[in-house]
C-alpha cells in the first residue's frame, strides 16, 4: 500500500493539525532528527555536509538537522542568509553554536562546494513555498543547481511547485534524496532519487482522518525508505 501524495492545502491544513495538538518545537525536534537519521543511514561516510537554511519552518528542520548530525559524528556546516527575529530560530542558532557549528559568512562558489562538501542539505523552502523564487535565494538554487556535490531537500526540492514539481524543466533542482516529512506531498511523484519519509508523529487518528496510507516503521527507526 503506497502512501497518500497531499496538495498544498491538504498538507497546510494537516500540519496546523499538528500545531494544535504538539508544539512547533516538539515537531521540528522530531523532524529534524528524522532528516538526520535518514542522511546518516543513506550517506554514512558522507562527513562534510553543508546545511542550507531558509527562513521558515523547513529552515528551522533543517537546523536541528544539523545539530543531530553532529552529534552523529559528521561534520556540518550552515549557511543561513535570513534569520528569523522569532525566538524560536534564535534558540536553534544557539543550540548549533553551542555544538560548534560553522556558519558560513557566504554561499560558496560551485568550485567549492565540489571540493569541500560531500553532501547538501537543502532546506530552504517547505510545502508553504509559492513561486517565483526571490532573487536573493535564486542564486543560491542556480548554484546548487550547477555543482555535482550530491543534495538531499528536506520535504520539498527548494523551488519546486508543491504540486506540480519542477518550476523548470532544465534548471530546476535535482536533489539525489528527498525525506517527505508526516506524509509525501504532490510534488514527489516527479521526483526519482533515493526517497524517505520522517517525522514518526502522526496518530493513528489523524492517519485515518487524512487517509495517508502510511507505512510501518521498522522497530525504533523514526524514517523509513519508500
Amino acid at each position: 500500500m503506497q502512501p497518500r501524495y497531499l496538495k498544498q492545502a491538504e498538507a497546510i491544513k494537516l500540519d496546523e493539525e499538528l500545531f494544535h495538538y504538539f508544539g512547533v518545537e516538539q515537531l521540528m525536534e522530531l523532524a529534524g532528527l528524522s532528516c538526520a537519521s535518514a542522511i546518516a543511514e543513506q550517506f554514512p561516510e558522507s562527513k562534510n555536509v553543508l546545511v542550507v537554511v531558509g527562513p521558515g519552518n523547513n529552515g528551522g528542520d533543517g537546523l536541528v538537522c544539523a545539530r543531530h548530525l553532529k552529534l552523529f559524528g559528521f561534520s556540518p556546516e550552515i549557511f543561513y542568509p535570513k534569520r528569523p527575529a522569532k525566538t524560536l530560530y534564535q534558540n536553534l542558532m544557539k543550540q548549533c553554536e553551542l555544538f560548534e557549528i560553522p556558519v558560513l559568512s557566504s554561499f560558496p562558489v560551485v568550485e567549492q562546494l565540489n571540493s569541500q562538501y560531500a553532501l547538501m542539505v537543502d532546506a530552504l523552502f517547505g510545502f508553504s513555498f509559492k513561486a517565483p523564487v526571490r532573487q536573493e535565494f535564486s542564486e543560491i538554487l542556480n548554484t546548487m543547481t550547477q555543482t555535482s556535490t550530491p543534495c538531499c531537500s528536506i520535504d520539498i526540492p527548494s523551488g519546486w511547485d508543491v504540486e506540480t514539481g519542477p518550476l523548470d524543466p532544465v534548471t530546476h533542482l535535482k536533489p539525489a534524496m528527498l525525506i517527505s516529512l508526516s506524509a509525501p506531498k504532490l510534488c514527489a511523484k516527479f521526483f526519482h532519487g533515493i526517497h524517505y519519509l520522517g517525522g514518526r508523529f502522526i496518530a493513528p487518528t489523524l492517519a485515518r482522518k487524512y487517509e495517508l496510507n502510511l507505512p510501518n516503521y521498522p522497530l525504533t527507526h523514526n524514517c523509513v525508505r519508500l
